[in-house]
């Protein structure tokens, strides 16, 4: 550990923010990484507790070394921390700034006081490392010749393929947009992740030796079974990207919109790829339908776009401000968060239920309804429906699971298997090797395995599909010289 007292010395100190007003009217990041000195200080925290929970199975899902790192940064050692970071994550510099941080919900320093600002650390560190020029490609000493292709560019693609390529094989990753990085590049606003980060780790990939393809969809503009036949091994990465719908009446009203289609639109204007909104939340009553960080991703873009109001609804009841008995550390709690779209303004209403939409051809309001549960079911509440002014409807209710369509039904004939959820069955069930399809040579891995999770998973799926990629070729190479 750093220092002793360090937990009892110093309070945790979270990234500033620009003033909401200012904020809301640009789509760029608004939160500062620590200076030098302040993450020093926030590393001085971690304290000696024996068996660290941030980076066990209920802490960090890539099981970052979170004590070590915060022990060499206070003792002044950043380039060795950016190493033992890197060790385990591919891009710190993406969960720096989209986890969650489950990490900090079971560090031990949060039983007693606010937990170590892990996550701040973690950008800290990485933002450190560019600027220092210490992040630097790491291209094979040698190329074993075998190709990979690996489907879709999101945060499990890319580090899979980077956890290829680094140990000699030659990848190709193919993305169906024009640009990389699935979810991270769509579906998550500016404000929240610079897009030029992620140019910044394509371009450290492709002196690596990744050749990227864009504006490829696999199972379209290249069927399935000629990438089959072309490459030794296929890697599915494609996310989790059929949304949830909510079916009432009245749902096909003009201006009722999947919330990725209104958040990819927008990323693709300040990118350059169209020209103008066909989704804009101006001068509009905007009703989120769903709770999560999807949502509340919508809440601040449609505040960006200048929105009249905007609320957001959820089914489920209102959670505790402290840590409930039923989520005891170091579980994840069940804790009621504000995120700091909400900050920027929104009304948020919880234990309601949308039964109808109203309106001649476009949208003009919701019907809802309190809802309660009972016997494990959500039942109304008898007197409580209430309509709701709104012009402008995001359905954010998460998503079923990876696109069918294509890629997916072509191999479903040459025998993938999928789970009951409809994600790809890539485990020991299926294969000896986790992570392995039932069709050989193909595998899977993120949330087009597993369905929708975060993005620190994601990574860890990656890299762990990538292990078993490996692994394959290993044992396929003895059979071949036992001529099995």
């Amino acid at each position: 550990m750093g220092k002793p007292t360090g937990f009892q010395e110093f309070e945790r100190t979270d990234l500033k923010k620009d003033p909401i007003k200012q904020r809301v009217k640009h789509y760029r990041e608004f939160e500062h990484t620590y200076d030098k000195d302040t993450t020093e200080v926030q590393c001085s925290r971690c304290m000696n507790c024996g068996i660290p929970f941030c980076h066990a199975e209920t802490g960090c899902p890539l099981n970052n070394l979170i004590p070590e790192w915060n022990d060499l940064i206070y003792r002044d050692h950043w380039r060795l921390s950016l190493e033992n970071l890197h060790s385990t994550n591919n891009f710190p510099e993406f969960t720096g700034r989209v986890c969650p941080a489950p990490c900090e919900s079971a560090c031990t320093l949060g039983l007693i006081e606010k937990p170590v600002s892990i996550k701040s650390i973690e950008r800290s560190i990485i933002e450190h490392g560019f600027e220092n020029g210490w992040v630097k490609p790491r291209p094979p000493k040698e190329i074993n010749n075998i190709t990979i292709a690996v489907i879709g560019s999101g945060p499990a693609g890319l580090a899979c393929a980077q956890q290829l390529a680094r140990a000699g094989y030659v990848v190709t990753v193919f993305e169906k947009n024009r640009f990389f990085g699935g979810l991270l590049r769509y579906g998550i606003p500016d404000f929240k992740l610079d897009k030029n980060l992620i140019e910044r780790r394509i371009s450290q990939m492709r002196f690596e030796g990744i050749n990227f393809k864009g504006d490829t969809h696999i199972g379209k503009d290249i069927k399935t079974e000629d990438l089959l036949k072309k490459y030794d091994a296929i890697v599915i990465a494609t996310g989790s990207e059929k949304p949830r719908d909510l079916p009432v009446k009245n749902r096909n009203l003009k201006g009722i919109h999947f919330a990725m289609e209104y958040l990819t639109e927008q990323n693709r204007i300040l990118s350059g790829e169209i020209p103008n909104h066909t989704i804009n939340a101006k001068d509009k009553h905007v009703v989120v339908i769903g709770g999560g960080d999807t949502g509340s991703d919508c809440v601040g873009t449609a505040n960006r776009q200048g929105a009249k109001s905007v609320t957001q609804l959820e089914i489920l009841p209102e959670p505790p401000v402290e840590r409930p008995d039923d989520t005891p550390w170091p579980f994840w709690p069940r804790i009621l968060r504000t995120s700091s779209s909400h900050e920027e303004g929104v009304t948020r209403m919880w234990s309601v239920s949308t039964k109808e939409f109203t309106g001649t051809e476009k949208v003009e309001s919701l019907i809802i309804n309190q809802v309660e549960m009972k016997d494990g079911k959500f039942a109304d509440k008898a007197d409580t429906k209430k309509e709701i002014k709104a012009d402008l409807v995001f359905i954010a209710m998460g998503f079923e699971h990876t696109i069918h369509e294509g890629l997916i039904e072509e191999l479903k004939k040459e025998g993938l298997k999928l789970d009951k959820r409809g994600n790809i069955k890539a485990d020991t069930e299926v294969s000896d090797l986790e992570h392995c399809t039932s069709v050989a040579g193909v595998f899977a891995c993120g949330d087009a395995r597993r369905g929708q999770s975060l993005v620190v998973s994601a990574i860890a799926e990656g890299r762990q599909c990538a292990y078993s990629v490996h692994q394959y070729f290993i044992e396929k190479q003895k059979k071949e010289q036992q001529g099995i």
